[in-house]
């Protein structure tokens, strides 16, 4: 019996790449702002992987993002005006046109929490922004690691006092599927194949037989309404 959902963030809940595009265009309208997004989010796993691996202490996402934007800057050969401003466009994206209904239906049924890799403030006002209607905010900076480590999992599950086949990890990245499967918990895909923008070509389909597969999280709230 499923007692909690947990979600990822960033791609599954919500529209980053359009998201911080905005933003960018609106301070740095002299780049491509697609372009600087995508620049700047592929930063992210090279700056986490240092602290996955133990090479630098837990750092959060939020000052991550900020080294990051100082690299992409200096690559795009442009100055920032104010960089910890344009920093907070990580706190203002969009959800996907399914999620709050879909939460909202979900949160009738089970505990719902965020468990990604954004720190507990980035997550909370970006859950104030986009209306999501979190039970509470678990991931990185509760385990001082970052997923796939299995311990942000783990310690997802253990702050809700559940064990993890009680919990399901929702994502549209199937190696974050994979990281939770190992480490005990249900998985659900919900794809979005617009994530990287018209020609994503990775986790467009399902990698593996997860639990549950579905459409967008209004299917996915059906189905688990349905079998949970």
């Amino acid at each position: 019996m499923i007692k909690a959902a947990i979600f990822d963030v960033f791609g599954t809940c919500v529209d980053w790449r359009s998201s911080v595009a905005r933003d960018v265009r609106a301070i740095l309208p002299q780049v491509d702002a697609p372009s600087f997004a995508d620049a700047w989010r592929d930063e992210y796993d090279p700056a986490m992987a240092r602290i996955r691996d133990g090479a630098r202490g837990y750092v959060p996402l939020d000052d991550l993002h900020l080294e990051n934007l100082d690299r992409v800057a200096a690559a795009f050969g442009v100055d920032v005006p104010d960089p910890t401003g344009l920093n907070q466009a990580w706190e203002r994206l969009d959800p996907w046109p399914d999620v709050v209904e879909g939460l909202k239906n979900l949160k009738h049924q089970m505990i719902i929490a965020s468990c990604s890799n954004g720190s507990i403030g980035l997550m909370t006002r970006l859950a104030r922004y986009g209306g999501l209607p979190w039970d509470c905010i678990l991931g990185a900076e509760l385990a001082q690691d970052y997923k796939p480590q299995p311990a942000v999992y783990l310690a997802s599950c253990a702050a809700l006092r559940l064990p993890p086949e009680a919990v399901v990890m929702v994502a549209a990245h199937n190696n974050d599927l994979h990281a939770a499967r190992a480490a005990g918990l249900k998985t659900a895909f919900v794809p979005r194949p617009t994530e990287h923008g018209p020609g994503q070509a990775i986790d467009l389909e399902p990698e593996a037989d997860w639990d549950l597969v579905a459409g967008d999280f209004i299917d996915l709230a059906q189905q688990l309404g349905s079998g949970s």
